[in-house]
């Protein structure tokens, strides 16, 4: 064996080591952080009902095929940003009365519009004092990007989720 080809069996084995993991993994972190998500965003007594701000009808569309059945507010509504911006904070305030968290689960496509959605939305609620939580578009970004980078790609992968989203909503954590 040459020194060469020793090293690119190495390379090979390292490449695999430090690559993407199996798609049971990542859909079960996509699965926890929907659900975890969904928690927030449901209706009734004690829950927080926490509103999801999506870019449009068809990513609302693929979150309710995921479960989600609390509020779920679209960018596109042919407002302008400042005029959503006021909107939300209007309606939402700055905290979620109920776990003191954000008032709002902000996630756009993980495509680099909806990356630079995501960051004009964060700074300008932000400079209103009103965080958002961003982590579901962190997990999302990170675990379904082989498969989609938009929300509503979503939706042909719910059946696969769903099962695993359950387990999580059935946990008491």
């Amino acid at each position: 064996m040459s020194q060469k080809e020793g090293l690119g069996d190495r390379g090979d084995n390292r490449a695999r080591r430090v690559g993407p993991p199996d798609r049971e993994i990542r859909f079960r972190a996509a699965a926890k952080a929907i659900a975890t998500c969904i928690k927030r965003n449901r209706f009734g007594k004690g829950n927080p009902n926490c509103p999801i701000l999506v870019e449009g009808l068809r990513d609302e569309k693929a979150l309710r095929e995921l479960g989600f059945t609390g509020i779920i507010e679209k960018v596109n509504r042919g407002w302008d940003r400042s005029k959503l911006v006021a909107y939300l904070y209007d309606n939402y305030g700055t905290r979620n009365i109920v776990d003191k968290g954000p008032a709002l689960i902000l996630l756009m496509d993980w495509d680099r519009t909806g990356g630079r959605l995501q960051t004009v939305l964060r700074e300008q609620l932000m400079a209103m004092d009103m965080p958002v939580d961003e982590e579901l578009r962190t997990v999302l970004l990170r675990v379904m990007k082989p498969e989609s980078r938009t929300i509503e790609a979503l939706a042909p992968h719910s059946r696969n989720l769903n099962p695993l989203i359950e387990e999580y909503l059935d946990d008491p954590e």
